[in-house]
């Protein structure tokens, strides 16, 4: 592998802000995302109280289905008594989801291993996984690439309540069909059979999609000892009751402060990226019909869709008592985080980063501070055949990801153009006209209407005869072309960054199951460019 670091030409505003703006880091955030924040940080975290020994034997407890390795024992272990963690977290994907959820862990990974070295702490890394989140069809797909672009592959079973991630279970002949056709379309290589295999004793061993996503997971990078946690584990949630009261007790204020600090937010241009609302309570209710949202109406905690309708005492004998009844939102689940665990850092992606700036006062309520907020390491990896198609037409990585493929694709295809040949069509399309102009000259008005109909006839034939020379340069040039497409579809599917697309297991086919190990290997910058890693 081979490594270098870019600036995105087209890195969002947010981001922008974020890593260059000290006004509005200052406004939005507790700390810098920089070396001397991390002292003060465990200055506070020291002086805070968490459930140490139950959230390592609750950890425990969801990790042994899927095996714990020596060093994530340790880590526990850890845990227990003084370690802090790094925390990310992502949506439980098929096939471990786009690539950015790799990407995620493995800047977790670096980033406790940087700073327990520069610390001398134990920093422990862990990847809280969403799996109470219940908007299915973000998970439920995987794309893949063949010549004539990009292919989205839908699991077919339908969801029609709103379960969680964690309590929607697959048929696992349904399951098992969908990853061997999605393996059909990556290519037979060297590599495929054990992949597949594995990827199908996962489905088998599991039925839902957060225990398929965290079994895969768990196996990538079982050797660094990454820990996981379910959102939606139950014995999590008691864990959590007494968070959920304070949430339930603190819902006006905390409605307020979020409203007020979007409104600042979208003041800059950046928008409203939670679009919230003085009546939300930031908090589900797990109901038969699924996950609903609860919002405050009359001092309760209702949800008019589905009738349920809570006064405060209620939410608060569900908290304590039936707490797995409960479900944090987009507000609530930071907060949450924080408050479980000893979060020195949270690494996110760009959309995180955006909804995390308007917590600051949130976090506050709750007598914490955030803590720093890390971006995760943003990668495009480049396959041997997409560095030779670059190099062949002379393109650099700076112009593919600024999408000037098309362009020059463009521009290859107008210099293919026969020019003999466009020109003697043209001059018979010239003669012809003026030929049956000739022939309605004293003709009848019935013969002129023949004569007009016979000359777009003939106008369409050598329409027709011009598309198929076209077509016959495109076959004759189609290597080149393909060239255009491997670039396109690779590296800017869809216009998008490859890691908001793409299933890592996609080029694991190509270059092997130790893909990701090696990424690990790598001098991997944390320092908010992208990298380009050349397979």
């Amino acid at each position: 592998m081979e490594i270098k670091s870019m600036a995105l030409d087209n890195e969002n505003k947010v981001m922008q802000f974020y890593n260059h703006d000290e006004q509005f880091i200052h406004n939005f955030f507790d700390y810098r995302n920089e070396n001397r924040s991390y002292p003060d940080r465990l200055k506070e975290l020291s002086g805070r109280p968490f459930l140490r020994k139950e959230l390592s034997s609750v950890i425990r407890s969801f990790m042994e289905p899927f095996g714990i390795s020596k060093k994530a024992s340790t880590y526990l272990d850890e845990l227990s008594e003084n370690g802090v963690v790094v925390v990310g977290g992502q949506q439980a994907g098929i096939l471990t989801g786009p690539l950015y959820s790799v990407h995620k862990a493995i800047t977790v990974i670096l980033l406790a291993e940087q700073k327990r070295k520069e610390l001398s702490v134990p920093v422990i890394p862990v990847f809280w996984v969403a799996g109470e989140d219940h908007d299915l069809n973000e998970i439920n797909h995987v794309y893949t690439e063949n010549p004539y672009g990009i292919m989205k592959h839908k699991y077919p079973e339908k969801f029609i309540l709103k379960l969680m991630a964690s309590d929607a279970t697959y048929s696992q002949k349904e399951m098992m069909a969908f990853v061997e056709d999605v393996f059909r379309q990556f290519g037979e290589t060297e590599h495929t059979r054990t992949l597949m295999e594995e990827v199908l004793t996962a489905v088998e061993k599991e039925e839902t999609f957060t225990g398929f996503f965290v079994r895969l997971m768990n196996g990538l990078f079982h050797e660094q000892g990454l820990l996981f946690i379910d959102s939606a584990y139950k014995p999590l949630r008691e864990i959590e009751k007494s968070y959920f009261a304070q949430f339930i007790s603190e819902s006006d204020e905390l409605a307020k402060l979020v409203v007020k600090k979007e409104a600042q937010f979208a003041e800059l241009g950046l928008g409203k990226p939670i679009e919230a609302e003085e009546d939300a309570a930031h908090l589900f209710y797990v109901h038969e019909t699924g996950r609903v949202l609860l919002s405050k109406k009359d001092g309760h905690f209702v949800n008019d869709s589905t009738g349920i309708r809570f006064t405060s005492e209620e939410m608060m004998r569900i908290a304590v008592e039936q707490p797995w009844l409960l479900s944090n939102n987009v507000v609530t689940r930071p907060v949450m985080q924080d408050l479980v665990f000893p979060v020195l850092a949270f690494v996110g992606g760009p959309g995180e980063i955006a909804y995390w700036a308007l917590l600051k006062e949130a976090f506050q309520l709750f007598g914490i501070r955030m803590p720093i907020v890390v971006p995760r390491v943003s990668m495009t990896l480049v396959s041997k055949r997409a560095k030779q198609a670059m190099e062949s037409i002379s393109l650099t990585m700076e112009d593919v990801l600024a999408g000037k493929v098309f362009e020059v694709r463009e521009r290859f295809i107008d210099s293919l153009q026969n020019e003999r040949f466009e020109r003697l069509l043209a001059e018979t399309e010239m003669q012809l006209k003026g030929k049956y102009e000739e022939l309605t000259e004293g003709s009848s008005a019935s013969m002129r209407q023949l004569l007009e109909k016979n000359l777009k006839f003939h106008e369409k034939q050598l329409d027709y005869l011009r598309k198929k020379a076209e077509e016959e340069l495109l076959i004759q040039h189609q290597t080149a072309l393909r060239k255009y497409s491997i670039l396109e579809n690779e590296l800017l599917p869809d216009g998008s960054l490859q890691e908001r697309i793409f299933t890592p297991y996609l080029f694991m086919n190509q270059y092997g199951p130790d893909l990701v190990q090696g990424l690990l290997r790598q001098q991997i910058k944390m320092d908010g460019t992208h990298q380009i890693i050349y397979l």
